[in-house]
């Protein structure tokens, strides 16, 4: 039987999102970054998702992360930059994932780590060009613990299908508020929650209305049925050019990965909602 590669895509790519994006606001990661130096460890979710690429600055780091305001962006590195060596800042967030990994699911750990090299097959078979986030990563030292090894080849494709659906969503005309009106929606957000957790303000929301409302998407101040079939398409095409991450996987080690990783999801999805509450990391979560 030919294998469904649009459902393994769809569900190794939210297994991962749920492996990895707890770590962005775990306390331990916090700490550790405190603990370098940097006040507080303020700011951790964006020093630590973008070290590999923070020695470039604001600009390239804002362009990167496309949906979160550049003044977040440009206070976080600002925040870090002067006391922390960025390979450093990895280090120990490195460290807080072993940490959350042996309590959260420890059972993961040797057979997600016999698959590091597999891994790091599939990161160094992807196409760069036009993905730098996924391309900083990538060039980023890799670690020599094997969990941890896979953790961050996981992420190095996550990042690669992050900045495809970015890239998707600019050649679509979608500015960022926009982008997160219409993902409030289509996830069944409250209303605005999305761009507003990432730094929009009431005049950069009326005009992002504005502009759906133009297209279509939007009526009356609220997303029409129109704008989430959009979202929803536009969803589609990035799993259909994520496929390819799956499928130089393999079918085996694919499912392999599924079955390891989906039981242990809700865990990390709770340490989630426990740390940062039951709206963060979209990405890891079914609509509602």
């Amino acid at each position: 039987m030919t294998p469904d590669w649009m459902d393994i895509t769809r569900r190794a790519s939210f297994a991962s999102h749920r492996l990895i994006g707890w770590i962005f606001w775990d306390p331990g990661a916090r700490d550790n970054l405190a603990a370098l130096g940097v006040p507080d460890g303020m700011g951790h979710y964006i020093v630590n998702r973008a070290a590999p690429l923070a020695a470039a600055g604001t600009e390239a780091v804002t362009a990167a992360f496309f949906s979160i305001k550049r003044e977040f962006v440009e206070f976080s590195l600002a925040h870090a930059a002067p006391h922390v060596d960025w390979h450093a800042v990895t280090e120990a967030r490195d460290a807080a994932v072993r940490s959350g990994l042996e309590h959260m699911a420890p059972g993961i750990i040797a057979p997600l780590g016999d698959m590091a090299d597999d891994l790091w097959r599939v990161v160094d078979d992807l196409p760069v060009g036009g993905r730098v986030l996924f391309a900083a990563h990538k060039a980023w030292p890799r670690p020599a613990d094997p969990v941890i090894s896979a953790w961050n080849a996981l992420n190095t494709i996550r990042e690669w299908r992050g900045d495809t659906h970015w890239a998707l969503l600019i050649a679509d005309g979608l500015e960022a508020v926009e982008a997160g009106l219409l993902h409030d929606a289509w996830m069944g957000y409250p209303k605005e929650w999305i761009p507003r957790s990432r730094g929009a303000n009431d005049d950069e929301i009326a005009r992002a209305l504005h502009a759906l409302t133009k297209r279509g998407f939007a009526r009356d101040g609220v997303v029409t049925a129109e704008g989430i079939a959009h979202r929803q398409a536009l969803e589609d095409r990035t799993d259909e050019l994520s496929v390819r991450c799956w499928h130089a996987l393999g079918e085996e080690r694919c499912r392999e990965l599924l079955d390891l990783l989906e039981p242990v999801g809700d865990v990390f999805l709770a340490h989630i909602d426990a740390t940062a509450g039951d709206h963060w990391m979209p990405a890891a979560r079914t609509r509602r």
